[in-house]
């Protein structure tokens, strides 16, 4: 593979030059991963960990919201607690349908493997800069942002190397 400038390369497994959001948009979506395998891995990882995070805020919100995330529910009016609850049941099916998309992406659809790492990335990157504008009031340090430290350092790593095309220049389906 012939590297152009750094944003364009000539593959001469596909016969043509791909740009960097050809990896992010490819031609044709199907089962053609161009990156590292090891990513793959990372983003399966991110999403079973996503998937059961999901499931426990859906199915046991209250004990996430106050001990994963440290917000203090039982001094909120019963109601105010029941609301934030509700809010972290409906933000894990939100989650739980994303990790859906990224299920089937991993099983049939690997050349949107990088969208999607992309997708989750963004998404995080999001939700901390709004924590940052509008804070949650929390309690000590909660054990999920550690948790979410990982979850970013797999995310980050995991597309770099979806992004980065093997030496062998041999397009695999796997």
């Amino acid at each position: 593979m012939l590297l152009i400038r750094g944003v364009m390369s000539i593959n001469p497994a596909v016969g043509y030059a791909t740009t960097m959001l050809d990896q992010f948009l490819p031609q044709r979506v199907d089962n053609t991963y161009r990156g590292y395998r090891l990513a793959l891995w990372l983003f399966a990882m991110v999403v079973v960990m996503k998937v059961a995070m999901s499931l426990n805020s859906i199915f046991n919100g209250y004990m996430v919201a106050s001990s994963a995330d440290g917000i203090p529910l039982d001094t909120f009016p019963s109601a105010a607690a029941q609301t934030v609850v509700s809010l972290f049941a409906v933000w894990g099916l939100a989650h739980l349908m994303i990790c859906l998309l990224c299920i089937l992406v991993l099983a049939r659809y690997r050349s949107m493997a990088p969208l999607m790492l992309a997708l989750l990335l963004l998404e995080h990157l999001s939700r901390r800069l709004i924590l940052q504008l509008l804070p949650i009031v929390r309690t000590g340090t909660p054990p999920g942002f550690f948790v979410n430290l990982v979850l970013l350092a797999l995310m980050i790593a995991g597309l770099a190397l979806s992004l980065r095309s093997q030496s062998n220049p041999r397009v695999k389906e796997l």
